[in-house]
């Protein structure tokens, strides 16, 4: 059998998991969760999780599978998610990929470059000042001597900031430029599918999609995480929906206030994964207006692979 895989990417609430839960259940086969919060239990009503219906449905892999508090990283989920490929390939088992967590994808993919040692005391330097003057400090050093790099990167993201300039402080040179260099030898062929929205018309799911998550408990949920132990500053916790509400938790701000920014946080969010997934050539995108299309859309990438 052909060694193939699907994946399925686009900004946040466009239905990539409609589409995945379709298109599994057709080729009666296994999804990859490529989202880097998905994977963390507890963390369900604002990360969208498929629903326990879906989950039951078809199997997915790289959800629930670590608490708040736990350390993954992108090298990681790469070699664990090629070994489920690996897997369902030999069960004869078309794997199907979805996600929105760009740099997951790219792991899956096209491979990610790791190749520089670290830097022990380099490294011990930087989580210092990372505690003692934040993430933005260590972030801010990182766009004076790679600024190459420091755009694909956000301050909260300092693990990433940090390995960024270990990379550049070794070779004098932005790990960037060692990722495209970078080309991974595979025997596997992946179909890339992205699912396209209206701009106006994304911002509306995103709205509505924020309000179903306070209907159904994010506050409770995001109270239940912290009154188990787990504090706020975790990276985890660190994600649009969880750090608004723990402010508002906090007295920051009022609920309606969190509410707001969740909304509008979200929709900077979608905005740096259209910009990111778009400029992947390889991606085949479909217009979406409405759910309906979901099923044509599924129809015709099934029709590729019959």
């Amino acid at each position: 059998m052909e060694k193939r895989v699907i994946v399925i990417s686009g900004p946040t609430c466009s239905g990539k998991t409609s589409l995945s839960i379709l298109l599994a259940k057709h080729f009666c086969t296994e999804i990859i969760s490529a989202d880097s919060r998905q994977i963390y239990k507890r963390l369900s009503i604002g990360t969208a999780k498929p629903s326990g219906k879906e989950l039951e449905t078809v199997k997915h892999h790289f959800i629930d599978l670590l608490e708040p508090n736990e350390d993954y990283n992108v090298s990681r989920f790469e070699s664990e998610a090629l070994e489920v490929i690996k897997v369902l390939h030999r069960e004869n088992k078309i794997p199907v990929v979805v996600g929105g967590s760009g740099l997951y994808i790219k792991a899956i993919v096209e491979g990610l470059w790791n190749d520089v040692d670290t830097d022990p005391e380099l490294r011990a330097i930087l989580l210092k000042e990372k505690k003692e003057k934040g993430s933005l400090y260590i972030y801010d050093k990182l766009k004076k001597i790679d600024p190459k790099s420091a755009a694909t990167m956000l301050p909260q993201n300092w693990k990433r900031v940090i390995r960024a300039l270990e990379v550049f402080n070794s070779t004098g040179k932005s790990i960037i430029d060692f990722h495209q260099e970078y080309k991974r030898k595979t025997d596997i062929e992946f179909f890339q599918f992205g699912l396209n929205w209206k701009r106006e018309e994304l911002y509306i799911n995103i709205e509505k999609r924020v309000d179903k998550m306070i209907a159904t408990g994010l506050v409770a949920e995001v109270k239940s995480i912290l009154e188990s132990g787990y504090p706020p500053e975790l990276n985890s916790l660190n994600t649009v929906g969880y750090k608004e509400i723990i402010a508002y938790l906090n007295g920051q701000y009022s609920l309606e206030r969190a509410i707001e920014l969740i909304k509008r946080n979200t929709r900077r969010f979608a905005k740096r994964q259209i910009t990111w997934f778009g400029k992947d050539t390889k991606i085949k995108w479909f217009d979406v207006t409405g759910k309906d299309d979901l099923l044509k859309i599924a129809d015709l990438i099934i029709t590729k692979f019959n």
